[in-house]
């Protein structure tokens, strides 16, 4: 347990934070879930400020935080909502670049400290890179302190004006991550989870994501022709929902693809159990969910080079070049004709998932980082 104060400035009531998460990606939606309980936990108030459908996803209310519907628009009703919310906050948390943007908005003018986590790195094309740029440099200038969740988001953040940037620890949330436990009654599930997906008698790959368009699921669709001269053909399955859907399913059909789309799914970690390769063709979120269970699961991991992937994973994956669907392919390939390496790769993985922070380190750092922006000024 971390010992730093939880205590408002006054020394007197319990520090009050409010969390702002904007859309939401799983990644900051864990994390949010995962900060809120220890900070409950050290007596610290919390208010997530989220869509409803956010804290029925992630419960932010059942780790014992107070959750208050404010609508991802940025309408007048919504931004109300929110500066209504910040009013009596010791410290306001937002978690991404809308919800920094929003958060900025309603603290100006006011001495309230606003701390900003980065887990994604936002891309656009054209006028809109000129834009995001513009709204980078507001949220960076505007934060106390900016936590990256990878070293290039810390970079882009102190290239944007932060006063204060700074590597943010961000853990895999045990709910997330399962434990040994887990992983033999995944093994139990796994000729279950193997059935149902029908792949019992060829080999299973598992893709997890929003089917958005910078996944990169269609250099993975192209990858997947290779694989159609293996014998036995292995079945892609790809976990997720997403504006691509209707997209994809149509190449899947068009083409004869072997894959199969299996919308949301709750078992996540049982249908990864079951799998033989993990696969990520590309990645926003700089400290990849899926990555991360896929080596603490031991399922041998083949990702493209994104953002903070390498950083996450170091030599526990094979590491494949960003919209290379030869390469991807060909990676794809070796690791099912190589049952040792597959096995070194696991041994690897778990290696790499030890050196990476705990919830509790975590909230510890998040904590320090609130007791320092919080703490009176001493008297001259």
């Amino acid at each position: 347990m971390s010992h730093v104060s939880s205590h408002s400035p006054h020394g007197q009531s319990p520090l009050r934070t409010v969390q702002v998460l904007g859309g939401g990606s799983a990644g900051s939606c864990a994390h949010v879930r995962s900060l809120t309980s220890g900070l409950v936990a050290r007596g610290v108030r919390v208010t997530v400020c989220a869509p409803t459908e956010a804290d029925h996803a992630y419960d932010f209310t059942g780790v014992g935080a107070e959750h208050v519907h404010v609508p991802r628009r940025n309408d007048p009703a919504s931004v109300a909502a929110l500066r209504a919310v910040c009013g009596d906050a010791d410290l306001v948390h937002a978690h991404g670049l809308h919800a920094a943007l929003r958060a900025a908005l309603v603290l100006s003018g006011r001495r309230v400290p606003l701390v900003v986590t980065w887990h994604t790195r936002p891309y656009a094309e054209g006028a809109r890179a000129h834009l995001l740029r513009a709204l980078e440099r507001r949220v960076a200038k505007a934060a106390s302190v900016v936590l990256g969740s990878s070293s290039d988001l810390v970079d882009r953040a102190r290239s944007r004006g932060a006063r204060d940037a700074r590597l943010a620890a961000v853990a895999l949330p045990a709910r997330r991550r399962g434990g040994d436990a887990a992983r033999e009654g995944a093994d139990g599930l796994r000729p279950k989870a193997r059935a149902e997906l029908g792949t019992t008698d060829r080999p299973l790959l598992m893709a997890v994501g929003s089917l958005d368009r910078h996944r990169g699921y269609d250099t993975l669709l192209d990858a997947t022709r290779a694989w159609r001269r293996l014998d036995p053909v292995p079945l892609l399955v790809i976990a997720g929902e997403g504006p691509l859907r209707g997209a994809l399913q149509r190449r899947i059909e068009n083409e004869g693809l072997p894959v199969r789309l299996i919308g949301r799914r709750d078992d996540i970690g049982e249908l990864l159990a079951a799998a033989d390769l993990a696969l990520l063709p590309g990645c926003p979120e700089s400290r990849s969910l899926f990555a991360q269970e896929a080596l603490h699961a031991r399922v041998p991991l083949v990702a493209a080079v994104t953002g903070g992937v390498p950083e996450l994973v170091g030599d526990a994956a094979e590491l494949v070049p960003h919209g290379d669907p030869q390469a991807l392919a060909e990676a794809v390939t070796a690791l099912l004709a190589d049952p040792d390496r597959c096995e070194r790769l696991k041994d690897r993985g778990t290696l790499q998932a030890a050196t990476w922070p705990t919830e509790d380190e975590t909230v510890a750092q998040v904590l320090s980082v609130y007791d320092e922006l919080t703490r009176p000024l001493p008297l001259p």
